[in-house]
């Protein structure tokens, strides 16, 4: 039997798998956390500077002249981070964004190759430690160290973990497991605001958002390893074997679980990085995915991180740009399970939702009621291009084949994070014109949305394994089979 037939055998989301998935989608709190640290811990407070009897022309100087008038403890207020040194907070927030690109590149590859497990529960031990790093810095330039190791390791363990919980159940969970995966991300992010109302000190706030890690570490160390890569490196055997643990813990008795055996082409194919230019399908996917990934991240953190510049209480923003995408997610699960609207419409529409909303911030007046103002429709573009980007998760998970799909990932999550690099800074346009930040967020929004009408369709169709069923006619012929046997079954259930 195959995979999918197996997993019809033990339990598609069995008891065991919802334990196993709840653990790895409640980690995304953590994670949460730590992408949105800078928000709060680099606060810039109210201050005044003495200018005295002559001008200042050091930052020594400065340091002796300001007083901050608003009772604010961060980073900004302990290494006095304000003129010519206020580009360090931003700096600390691109170089986590950095790190997080590094470990897409390096762990996603990584996590094809050794394993899903061992490369999750690494990263996951050494995030936790940097976290700890960044709490106790001493001084600016080891918090932005510690920043960046902390994004190295958040950006390689966030990729195997959205894996993990696709490669755990069943292919007609995928899109659930992807959503609640996201929807918990956004629900850390309001966590995070709550926590930073209730926290000040910023060594107390970094402190309390990175003792949880400790805890899911723990938790994990007891998750197999994913049946799919055990699959499609032929190892069958384990596979099989973790297969039955499944079904054990499902408490479904099964027998007679034995998959078909992995030819020795198949087994001996070694994947790597290059087959996404190489390969001829896999090229044209991965191109027009990255810039699909990029636009949603430029947006998504350009709008986030502009959370506490906003008017109102900076804990409460936060909390709102976190819940804000939490409608986003019914209505993802609604859509892209519609034939009529699928993966990819639903995915191009909400991003060209997204760009169009930016743009109308920018024809608002300054002057009106808190139901039509920028900060509303900003909001609204935040709630469209979570929707865009949930959608991009399991979109590009069923568009990669499981030999090479943490490597296409990590691709495409890379240009995802040079996005988020780049967020930070997008705010300081405003120098330029008022209107530059969300004339790039809507050009982003409506590009990205436009490319991807491009992609194909991977609704109701079986997940390519391996290479060769990507490129096997005899796998297209299935495809369309399949396709065409639920289009029946559709025009059936519409006529009863």
């Amino acid at each position: 039997m195959d995979l999918e037939e197996a997993y019809q055998l033990v339990g598609e989301f069995g008891p065991y798998q919802k334990r196993a998935v709840a653990v790895l989608v409640l980690i995304q709190v953590y994670m949460a956390c730590q992408s949105m640290l800078i928000v709060l811990v680099g606060v810039v407070p109210a201050y005044q500077i003495d200018q005295g009897q002559g001008s200042i022309t050091s930052h020594q100087e400065l340091i002796q002249h300001v007083t901050f008038t608003e009772d604010v403890n961060s980073i900004v207020t302990e290494w006095f981070l304000i003129k010519q040194q206020a580009y360090k907070v931003s700096l600390a927030g691109s170089l986590f964004f950095a790190g997080v690109l590094v470990g897409n590149v390096v762990f996603g590859p990584l996590s094809d190759k050794i394993g899903r497990k061992p490369v999750f529960l690494t990263g996951l031990f050494f995030e936790v430690v940097f976290g700890y790093m960044t709490a106790l810095a001493p001084s600016y330039e080891v918090f932005a160290l510690s920043r960046l190791l902390v994004g190295l390791m958040n950006g390689g363990i966030g990729l195997v973990c959205f894996v993990l919980t696709q490669e755990y159940v069943g292919k007609s969970y995928w899109a659930m497991t992807g959503t609640l995966t996201n929807m918990t991300f956004a629900v850390g992010i309001a966590v995070f605001g709550a926590l930073g109302y209730y926290i000040r000190p910023w060594r107390d706030l970094a402190t309390a958002a990175n003792s949880p890690g400790v805890l899911f570490f723990l938790l994990c160390v007891t998750l197999p390893e994913s049946p799919r890569w055990l699959y499609s490196r032929g190892q069958t055997e384990r596979a099989e074997e973790v297969l039955r643990y499944m079904a054990l813990r499902n408490s479904k008795h099964v027998t007679n679980l034995t998959l078909r055996r992995v030819g020795p082409a198949k087994a001996g194919n070694d994947p790597s990085v290059l087959h996404l230019v190489t390969h001829p399908v896999l090229r044209w996917r991965t191109v027009v995915l990255m810039y699909v990934w990029y636009a949603c991240s430029l947006v998504y953190y350009g709008l986030t991180l502009g959370a506490s510049d906003a008017s109102g209480s900076r804990y409460v923003n936060v909390a709102m740009y976190g819940l804000v995408e939490l409608p986003a997610y019914p209505l993802c699960i609604y859509f892209i399970n519609k034939h009529w609207a699928g993966r990819r419409k639903t995915m191009a529409s909400f991003l060209c939702l997204a760009g169009v909303a930016c743009f109308c911030t920018m024809l608002v007046p300054e002057n009106t009621g808190a139901l039509l103002s920028a900060t509303s429709l900003a909001l609204l573009g935040k709630l469209m291009v979570s929707a865009a980007f949930n959608i991009v998760y399991v979109y590009t998970s069923e568009l990669y084949p499981t030999v090479i799909r943490n490597a296409g990932l990590g691709v495409c999550s890379m240009s995802c994070r040079i996005g988020g690099i780049l967020a930070p800074f997008v705010p300081s346009m405003r120098a330029l014109h008022s209107s530059m930040p969300f004339t790039v967020f809507c050009l982003s929004g409506l590009t990205a949305g436009c490319l991807g009408l491009l992609l194909p369709e991977t609704l109701n169709r079986p997940a390519a394994e391996t290479l060769e069923e990507l490129s096997n006619p005899a796998y297209s012929r299935i495809v369309e089979s399949k396709v065409h046997l639920y289009q029946e079954d559709q025009l059936k259930s519409n006529h009863n």
